[in-house]
């Protein structure tokens, strides 16, 4: 089956990019994300792991980020960011989140126009997006809701003592890339004299003292992402090193929200792409009834249904990343996001059944597939809870 990013012409680079991509996909990222799959996940983080060698040869690719100048215009930056993003998760789900999320605090930096933050936070530095907190995860993707009314103290607390923030508090288990990242793109409460005032945004490094980690999460799927918690304990940056404050922060956790979900929404287009092409493959090859199961009329219709949501889920992305390249809306990254997750499981969950009993081994791809998938229905803000933040936007 073919493995064409996009049903349309692409440009020279997009070809370079997807060729580049699909070999790296395949022949990196599938088999160590099929052994770190069954380690530990202190396994997976140790010094010798393969995890640092598949870092290392992403790295070396220079496709971190597509940025716009007078050789790029935004929507050209962002075909490439989801052509991209489709291949790594065709590749391996959890590889390509660590690689993502490994940017986050660089982005703030650039954000900031701060060339000494623009120095100091850099690629070759793995990073977290350290947002979820134990009990107010999802609360944080939304601070200025009425439920919260902005003023919510959280598990973390990020409080401004003259020319420095002190940061005391904890993020949860579910910081991906947490054990293990050298800075941190912080979101949460900012306090001053007067109580919390709202959120704010934070570049931090984690080899200050006062930071320590969880253990890394073990988790049903994506199993090479590692995830764990960050404690802070009167941790003191710069002032410098707060991007944006209570004012800001709504447009800025809203700008976060848009690209992580457009991105999420090419990564799992991905996943759901590499487990229709696993199941026609298979039902190519397994005979019963004296023929291929792909010539019977039910398992025909069925791979068809998969192939339907999967390019409507592509569709989808596409169009909705090259709008927001130009006009970001928040709820078109989050229909994006649910639409091709939820496509991911149900087409994993539905090529596991036309492997039947082989579907459940080791050996094949597809259990795994939908471990993966099964994890993206929650992470990045769980989707019902995205949809009433979408709902609000109609």
């Amino acid at each position: 089956m073919t493995n064409e990013i996009f049903n349309e012409v692409l440009s020279e680079t997009e070809i370079a990019v997807r060729d580049t991509l699909r070999r790296f996909a395949e022949d990196v990222m599938r088999p160590i994300g099929k052994e770190l799959d069954t380690m530990t996940p202190e396994e997976v983080i140790a010094k010798d792991s393969i995890l640092w060698e598949a870092h290392s040869q992403y790295a070396e690719l220079g496709f971190g980020m597509f940025t716009v100048d007078d050789s790029m215009d935004p929507v050209e930056a962002a075909r490439l960011g989801a052509l991209s993003s489709e291949m790594l998760g065709w590749g391996d789900a959890g590889l390509a989140i660590s690689f993502g999320v490994s940017g986050m605090p660089v982005n703030l930096a650039q954000m900031s126009d701060n060339p000494a933050l623009i120095e100091k936070f850099t690629s070759d530095k793995v990073g977290c997006w350290a947002i979820t907190e134990p009990n107010h995860g999802s609360d944080l993707l939304d601070f200025g809701s009425k439920e919260n009314d902005g003023k919510r103290k959280g598990d973390c607390v990020a409080r401004r003592d003259g020319d420095h923030i002190v940061i005391r508090g904890q993020k949860s288990s579910w910081v991906s890339n947490g054990t293990i990242a050298e800075m941190a793109a912080l979101y949460c409460a900012y306090e001053d004299d007067d109580g919390v005032q709202g959120g704010a945004v934070f570049v931090v490094p984690l080899d200050i003292d006062g930071v320590t980690r969880g253990k890394p999460t073990d988790k049903v799927g994506q199993r090479p992402l590692n995830q764990g918690e960050i404690f802070f304990d009167d941790v003191v940056i710069p002032l410098d090193h707060m991007i944006a404050g209570p004012d800001q922060y709504n447009a800025v956790i809203e700008t976060t929200l848009t690209g992580a979900n457009g991105s999420m929404g090419s990564l799992f287009c991905g996943l759901a792409r590499a487990a229709l092409e696993h199941a026609v493959d298979y039902a190519k090859e397994r005979v019963q009834g004296g023929k291929p199961i792909i010539e019977h009329q039910a398992v025909k219709s069925r791979l068809f249904e998969m192939f339907r949501k999967v390019e409507a889920a592509r569709a989808l992305n596409l169009r909705v990343v090259t709008h927001n390249a130009i006009n970001p809306r928040l709820e078109l990254a989050i229909a994006s996001k649910v639409t091709s997750t939820r496509t991911a499981m149900e087409v994993a969950t539905e090529a596991l059944s036309i492997y039947g009993g082989a579907g459940i081994t080791k050996e094949n791809p597809i259990e795994k597939l939908m471990r993966d998938a099964s994890v993206s229905v929650i992470e990045d803000g769980e989707n019902t809870l995205l949809g009433l933040i979408a709902a609000d936007r109609l």
